[in-house]
């Protein structure tokens, strides 16, 4: 098994905050992980440990047999048992959140319970694995082509059985929440996992493994390696890896798609997102504000669901622009452990320095920067950005047909629920869009014309639970099967038919 038992662990030799502090940079084979609220570094992963993924693959494929052949039971017994876990350890693991991405703590214990929920869902396996039989599909005559009419009838029986090792690659916005998308609910089904987890954000992911093994977890069936691309490519061309599951950007999305799959994988990679929220004139406007608010702006606006252009239908931009613009310019921006902050930094100054772009561009091109995120008060160090907002937006500017992955609010005019609908289904994304309206009419025309895979009525962020699919449309998902609900187990496992005649 590949994993680092103490986060700062690299070949064996453990490097101390103090002693980062004084070397300044770190060996090109590897990554500094900084708090990007105080740039204080906090470890060091490797990038380029083609040996340590070749490693945890072969744990993982020699820790199959065993673990497959383990009661689907006995395996939920380990769940039981790590949910009990993962409840114990939540505000520790949420603190780690907090140090490592920035997230405020409410986001970060919001990060771990939906994780939890997923653990929750992977306990029902019994239930979900289970199969499908139809008794007599056929007399054996017809059947065998024999005279003998008397004979046994045909019964059909379809199983569904684990794959093998499935590796998971998970991105830096939701630390612990995404890789308990993926593996509990491989594992459960009898599969072995290799998690490579965003080389941004590792420590929570090895904690999450830790806490996975203090839960009984058999060796070798969950594994963790660190690394970059050439680790990732590695992993979804290996041999022995029959599976992967990806969330990331659309460009790397596509990328781990049509690799994988060329070298013979399974594979479901979700992307990028552009989420249009459309606000209708006869909306409750309290509802209107608060779930804009919390879903342009939640975790900084980095994730796959943050609603980032909001189409203001007829009159609604009359009373929205003021009401939205001054609950925005309200949110303290900080550290995310410090009392009373509303947002959090971005996750790198790389991310920060792109969003600074965006900004730049969306004034450029002509939309009307209505609330200046570089302006906002908050601290000078860290990687931080207040809340922006744009009126008079088109598409065909950037900080509309782009995903900006920040806390920038972009606003378009139109004339009616038609045209917003129109210019939703421009995108070449289809994860999330919203409707706000007190109108049943107007909300079932938008949930039947909105090309995207989940829509929310007055939800501002319409994040399924575990029990159904996250559903992503169009560049935001590549393959058949998504994650979570249903899809999830299909995904991880295959069927077994079995024809059977007893003479």
């Amino acid at each position: 098994m590949s994993i680092s038992t103490v986060p700062q662990m690299i070949g064996g030799k453990a490097t101390t905050d103090a002693a980062l502090r004084t070397q300044g940079t770190q060996p090109p084979s590897t990554r500094l992980v900084v708090n990007p609220a105080s740039g204080q570094p906090l470890a060091q992963v490797e990038i380029d440990a083609l040996a340590s993924a070749d490693a945890a693959v072969h744990a993982a494929a020699n820790a199959f047999p065993a673990w497959a052949a383990t009661p689907v039971g006995d395996r939920c017994q380990f769940l039981f048992s790590y949910k009990q876990t993962l409840e114990a350890h939540a505000e520790e693991l949420a603190s780690l959140i907090v140090r490592e991405h920035g997230k405020t703590m409410a986001e970060a214990r919001g990060d771990v319970r939906r994780g939890i929920d997923c653990v929750e869902f992977a306990c029902a396996a019994p239930t979900l694995l289970m199969g499908k039989s139809l008794p007599q599909i056929a007399v054996s005559s017809s059947f065998c082509r024999t005279e003998d009419t008397s004979g046994a009838g045909i019964d059909s029986t379809v199983d569904r059985v684990p794959l093998g090792v499935c590796v998971g690659i998970t991105p830096f916005n939701f630390p612990v929440m995404v890789p308990l998308w993926m593996w509990p609910m491989a594992i459960a089904c009898g599969n072995t996992f290799v998690l490579k987890p965003s080389e941004k954000v590792p420590l929570s992911a090895v904690r999450e493994v830790e806490l996975a093994h203090k839960a009984g977890l058999p060796p070798g069936v969950l594994n963790v390696v660190h690394g970059g691309a050439a680790v990732v490519d590695r992993l979804i061309t290996h041999s022995d890896v029959r599976a992967v599951s990806f969330v990331g950007s659309s460009t790397v999305a596509r990328h781990v798609y049509s690799t994988s799959t060329a070298a013979g994988k399974r594979a479901q990679c979700m992307g990028g997102a552009k989420n249009y929220i459309v606000v209708m004139p006869d909306a409750n406007r309290d509802a209107v504000i608060e779930g804009v608010l919390g879903s342009a702006f939640g975790n900084s606006g980095q994730r796959c669901l943050a609603g980032s252009v909001v189409i203001a239908v007829g009159d609604a931009a009359q009373w929205f622009l003021p009401m939205i613009t001054s609950a925005a310019a309200k949110i303290r921006v900080g550290p995310g452990d410090a009392p009373g902050i509303g947002m959090g930094p971005v996750i790198d100054e790389a991310s920060r320095d792109r969003i600074l772009g965006f900004i730049s561009s969306g004034a450029a091109q002509g939309a009307t920067l209505s609330l200046d995120g570089r302006a906002a008060s908050m601290p000078q160090s860290g990687c931080f950005v207040g809340p922006t907002i744009f009126d008079n937006a088109r598409p065909g500017m950037r900080i509309v047909d782009e995903e900006i992955f920040g806390p920038v609010l972009t606003i378009i005019r139109e004339p009616s629920l038609d045209a917003a609908i129109s210019t939703l289904n421009r995108s070449r994304y289809g994860n999330m869009g919203v409707i706000f309206t007190s109108s049943g009419y107007s909300a079932r025309r938008f949930r039947t014309q909105a090309q995207v895979g989940m829509v929310g009525i007055n939800v501002g962020v319409p994040a399924p639970m575990a029990v159904f699919p996250f559903a992503g449309w169009k560049q935001s998902f590549f393959g058949d099967l998504h994650a979570n609900g249903e899809d999830a187990v299909k995904f991880f496992t295959e069927s077994k038919i079995t024809v059977s005649r007893w003479l």
